[in-house]
Formats: structure tokens, sequence, C-alpha cells
């Protein structure tokens, strides 16, 4: 008779994830003015492309820049299937074409992962840089099926409304992505947690003692391909619906080399991060480059003083804070953190206003010298602006110099009484 036990509820874990799907539904109340709408679609169409993505780089340590053939490709086979549905040619409803992109992502990632996994590390890489030009070459030549450089477009209203759903408003189309979004995002959690999620990571640490115990390092890496792959592809059929085209950008190297710098920004260590990095991203790509024609710069800047202070990501920062508050330590480095923020404000402020006054200089040029700054008409060509931005530089290096001993040696008590605490604990 086999022996019942009792199994705690793991209620952290339910919280968490319920709450995960209560800001699904409730961000577009929150968010629901202007384009909101719009950038919360992105925002969820890029995070399960840096699950996708993580995958390979996080959990299996695999550098690729060539993921965004999956997802391009897996749009472009979407877009046709809506097209074929609204033909009548097809029965699928919107609803499912994210799994014909998912489809699609499988079959390329069957041909295409046989090829790349061959190798491991920097060789790796390279067939898959390789691999992603050789496809976007082939997306300008065969214009009958990736619509050349206009691309193919769509209408993604196919047939008659089901429960009043039609896919028009885009309110509809977000929550659409949302439920995709909790699903797949669901669906990469439960793979970390099965074997293939388990040996992938010792594939990434240590492949040899794989080898030694009996795995085909190959094959392991072979199959997480074609699963990332697969949501991938969803991500890349959600994005044929939202935005009703899709081009040869689809499957360029730019969209892969983004999706690296968004995973790396939330932190390829962490399963949140892609998450995280996505949301950041979409904000400097699409919201800071509604204002700024700098975002590249701002964007740069920002990846590298975060590997430079940061190298595990924003996800590392914020389990760093967390793991103070834990051990009761946060208030020790609250007050010099909060002096850090503030030391480093002045400076922030400068270095943008004079970044903005010498784009404004080289490339506005001919629409005069003023330009509107932080609500203030600036005069880019007179002295004063410049020695503001100057002085505000000056003060920030200054006070960071005074400031930046005091947080350091808080944060190293902190974390001497954080082991303290933990060896106590064994």
């Amino acid at each position: 008779m086999k022996e019942l036990r009792y199994t705690p509820l793991n209620l952290g874990r339910w919280l968490i994830w319920c709450g995960y799907a209560l800001i699904l539904l409730a961000a577009p109340l929150v968010f629901s003015k202007g384009g909101g709408l719009t950038l919360l679609s992105q925002m969820g169409t890029v995070m399960i492309f840096g699950l996708s993505y993580n995958m390979l780089l996080g959990q299996g340590g695999m550098l690729s820049f060539g993921h965004a053939v999956y997802s391009g490709l897996g749009a472009f086979f979407a877009i046709h299937a809506m097209n074929m549905a609204g033909a009548g040619q097809l029965p699928v409803p919107t609803s499912l074409i994210p799994l014909v992109g998912g489809l699609a992502g499988v079959g390329f990632g069957l041909l295409f992962g046989y090829v790349t996994t061959r190798k491991a590390g920097t060789t790796f890489a390279m067939i898959t840089l390789g691999l992603v030009e050789l496809v976007f070459a082939s997306s300008l030549m065969f214009p009958g099926f990736f619509g050349g450089e206009g691309g193919v477009t769509t209408n993604r209203v196919i047939g008659g409304a089901v429960l009043g759903i039609t896919y028009g408003p885009q309110i509809q189309v977000y929550y659409l992505i949302a439920f995709w979004l909790f699903v797949c995002t669901a669906a990469v959690y439960a793979y970390t947690h099965t074997p293939l999620g388990r040996i992938i990571n010792a594939v990434r640490d240590n492949p040899e003692r794989v080898e030694f115990i009996g795995y085909d390092t190959q094959w392991v890496r072979y199959l997480v391909v074609i699963l990332s792959s697969f949501f991938a592809g969803i991500s890349g059929g959600l994005s044929a619906i939202n935005f009703e085209i899709v081009s040869a950008e689809n499957v360029s190297a730019i969209r892969s080399g983004s999706i690296l710098l968004f995973t790396f920004i939330g932190g390829i260590g962490f399963f949140f991060g892609p998450l995280l990095g996505a949301i950041v991203g979409i904000l400097f790509s699409v919201l800071l480059s509604d204002f700024t024609p700098a975002w590249q710069l701002y964007l740069g800047l920002f990846f590298v003083l975060l590997v430079r202070y940061a190298p595990g990501g924003l996800g590392s920062l914020i389990m760093l804070l967390l793991r103070a508050a834990k051990f009761g330590q946060f208030g020790r480095i609250a007050g010099p953190l909060g002096w850090v923020c503030l030391a480093v404000l002045p400076g922030l402020i400068g270095f943008v206003a004079g970044v903005e006054m010498l784009y404004h200089l080289t490339l506005e040029s001919a629409n005069g010298s003023v330009k509107q700054l932080f609500g203030m008409a600036v005069d880019t060509k007179a002295a004063l602006p410049w020695v503001v931005v100057a002085g505000l530089l000056l003060a920030s290096i200054l006070a960071w110099r005074k400031v930046q001993p005091v947080f350091a040696d808080a944060w190293g008590e902190s974390c001497a009484a954080i082991a303290l605490q933990t060896r106590s604990a064994r």
C-alpha cells in the first residue's frame, strides 16, 4: 500500500504566480492612455522572446547571435497563415496563430539546430551569426514568401466575432499576448525543473563531466535549441498579430543583437531577468526614442555601466537588496544608498543636457540654436548652458567621491553581518 505523506502548500510560489497574473490583468487599467497598450503589447512579445533566448544563454551557456531566425520565420509563417485564414483556405482562429509560429520555429530548430549545435562555445556563436546573415539575405532573394523590402501584411480580424472578440481593438490583442505570455512563462519555468532543464545547466557548467557520466552534450544542446525555437516562434506569431506586418528586419542580426542586449540587462542568471530586461529595453527603444534621437547612446551607456558595476544585470541588484532586507541589513545601507543616488542625480541631469544640446547643434542646427530642454528654452550656442552642464558634472563627481566610500563601508559591513548570521544558522 502506498504511503500517504502530507506535502505543505508552497504559499510563496502561489502568491508570486497569482501576483504575476494580476499584474498582467491590471496593467492596461493603469497604462491606458496614449500608446500605453501598444507599448505593453510589445513588451509582452519581447518577454516571450527573451525567455526563449535565456533557455540558450542563461540556462545552457549558448551564446547565439541568430535567435531572431526562429522568431522571424515563425512570424512569416504566422502571417501567411492569417492571410490564408482570411481567404477561407485555413480554418485557424487568430487565437491559435501563435501556435503556427511556434510549430514553424520547431521546424527550423530541427533543421538549423542540428547544424549549429555540432560545436559549442565561440564556434556555436559564429555559426549562428552566419546563419542569421544567410536567412536575412534569403529574405530579400525570395520576395514571393518574404515580401521583399516591403514585407508581408495582413488583417488580424478574421471571420466573425467570437464572444464579442474580433482582435480589432488593441486591448483585445494585449490580453491575447498576456495570455500567451503567462502560459509560456509557466511552461519555461516548468521546463527548468525537468531532467532536460537540469542537465543543460550541467552542460553549461561542466560539459566534460556530463559526457563522462554518459550524456551526449550535443544532443542535449540540440533538444534545448528546438524547445527554445518553439517559444521564439510563438513570440514571432504574436508580433505578426500585433503589428500586422512582418519584414526582413524580423530575421536580421539587429533583432538578434537586441534580444541579447535586453536579456543581459535583465540578468541571464535569473529566471525573471529576461522579463525585466524586455521592459527596460522596450522603454529605451520605443518610448525614449520618441523623445530623443540619442536614445541609442543612452542605452549603450546604461549597458556599459551595468556590465561594469552589476555584471549580473538588474536582477542581481534586486536580489542583493532583497537579501539585505531578508537578513535585516537594509536599514544599514538605505541611508548611504540614498546619498549615492542624490550624488549621481546632478551628473545625470548635466550629462543628458549636454548630450541633447550637442545633438541639437550637430543634427538640428538648421532649426536654430534654441532648444526646449526640461521645459526651458536653452540657447545651445550660448556659453551659460555649457557652464551649467560642466558645473553639474563637477558637483556630481565631487559628491560621488565623498559618499561612495561611505556606501562601500556600509555594504561591506552588511555583507559581513549576513555571512555571520548564515554561519550561526548552520
